[in-house]
């Protein structure tokens, strides 16, 4: 295998991530994008104009903003001459467009690289069944008044009143029909999770980040001001008063008479941007750059679309294996927390014997990861999961932890919709 040739990380920024409220958010996917990326592009000693390329990773862009990622190039500024591209892996976009940024610098074709990722979940759009789209053909086609009349004749309500939800469609698998949800609680079942212990996680995660948030451990957010003048500072969606107590009253949401997974354990659906700036050494030299860190390795695996939350493990490993390392000889990890059973489904599919020897191939277990290495100012539970956005912001988390705790180095990993996991090895400088 060719050796993977280091990619330095100049600096980041991401947006507040914002939670829905069951309304369009006040930003659409490129404004998060935009207002996030020129408060970066503008502390750097270089002009938009000089990047060779941006890359967005955005699993639902509005149909106005399909190649959104060129969209957010002009808007940034960087002139008709750098290029602007699109890709989606679902809840890894944002770390496929890392990953293709790298790709294109190793490769020599680009030198200087904004990769990210975007989405604005809220606005995802409620659809018409087939039923009224036919209708609405057909209403077209008619040409008399007869014919109109007519067609109003066989408008039922209930094809008004019966919307497809574009997320509920967009979050559940077409190959096994599951929801990702579901996927989470067939690991509740396969390892004995109980719903004590996810509740458990998720208020833990809800305590990291209020005292994260306290501590000022989120500097890399860029604040955004409405068009009404109102500022959103920090991510919304933290509920500093969780408690076990207050998630135990919630129903289970996947499988509503035997399930464990509920809103209260889950990822929330919410609105964000992250962004990355990526360059080679030539372009480090050239611009006098003062990179943050590097990106040593990245890996992508696939696996059972219905243990589709196991993918950081299938991802990671064969990262540790390639470089020697154990799952604590890392000084922190990222692991995105889609919910609450996954992130311990994946702790503990390392810890199974079994697990280990008939997926991983390996002759033993790989052991336990040190709890207090993990998420360590929380995850996507009480952040929440702008799927377009995770890969990208534990990224660039990742490295503010290893630099503010003076540490070297770590892994993010994400599971992703349709049975796959992404995995990045990042270095501080």
């Amino acid at each position: 295998m060719k050796k993977f040739e280091p990619v330095y990380i100049i600096d980041g920024a991401r947006s507040p991530f914002l939670k829905s409220r069951n309304v369009p958010g006040p930003f659409s996917a490129s404004d998060l994008a935009t207002i996030s990326g020129r408060a970066l592009l503008a502390r750097q000693p270089f002009a938009p104009e000089n990047l060779d390329e941006v890359i967005v990773g955005c699993a639902g862009p509005s149909v106005d903003e399909v190649n959104i990622g060129r969209v957010i190039a002009l808007r940034l500024g960087c002139g008709n001459k750098v290029p602007g591209w699109t890709v989606m892996r679902n809840c890894a976009s944002g770390m496929q467009a890392l990953d293709s940024a790298i790709a294109n610098i190793q490769n020599g074709r680009s030198q200087l690289v904004l990769a990210g990722g975007v989405d604005a979940l809220s606005r995802t759009p409620l659809l018409y069944s087939d039923k009224m789209v036919m209708w609405f053909s057909r209403m077209a086609q008619a040409r008399s008044l007869g014919a109109k009349l007519g067609m109003f004749a066989k408008l039922r309500l209930g094809m008004l009143l019966t919307p497809v939800i574009g997320i509920v469609k967009g979050l559940t698998d077409p190959v096994v029909n599951l929801m990702m949800g579901q996927t989470a609680e067939n690991l509740a079942w396969k390892f004995g999770i109980s719903r004590q212990q996810m509740d458990e996680v998720s208020v833990a995660s809800h305590k990291k980040v209020s005292n994260a948030q306290k501590a000022g451990h989120f500097d890399e957010i860029v604040p955004l001001i409405d068009a009404n003048g109102k500022v959103y500072a920090e991510d919304d969606g933290v509920r500093h008063d969780s408690s076990m107590e207050g998630l135990a009253k919630l129903k289970p949401f996947f499988d509503r008479k035997y399930g464990k997974i509920t809103p209260g354990n889950s990822s929330q659906i919410t609105d964000g941007a992250a962004w990355l700036l990526l360059a080679s050494a030539e372009a480090v030299e050239r611009y006098k750059l003062t990179p943050i860190g590097k990106i040593t390795d990245t890996q992508w695996a696939g696996l059972d679309p219905a243990q589709m939350g196991l993918g950081p493990v299938h991802a990671a490993t064969p990262i540790l294996q390639r470089h020697g390392l154990g799952l604590n000889d890392l000084d922190a990890w990222e692991i995105n927390e889609a919910f609450a059973a996954q992130v311990m489904g994946c702790v503990k599919a390392w810890e199974d014997p079994a697990y280990c020897k008939e997926e991983l191939g390996l002759a033993a277990p790989l052991g336990t990861l040190d709890p207090a290495k993990l998420n360590i100012d929380g995850g996507a539970v009480a952040l929440g999961h702008p799927v377009g956005a995770s890969g990208t912001r534990i990224v660039l988390h990742l490295l503010h932890v290893l630099r503010r705790e003076k540490k070297q180095r770590g892994m993010a990993a994400i599971c992703i919709g349709g049975g796959q996991g992404g995995a990045v090895l990042v270095e501080a400088a």
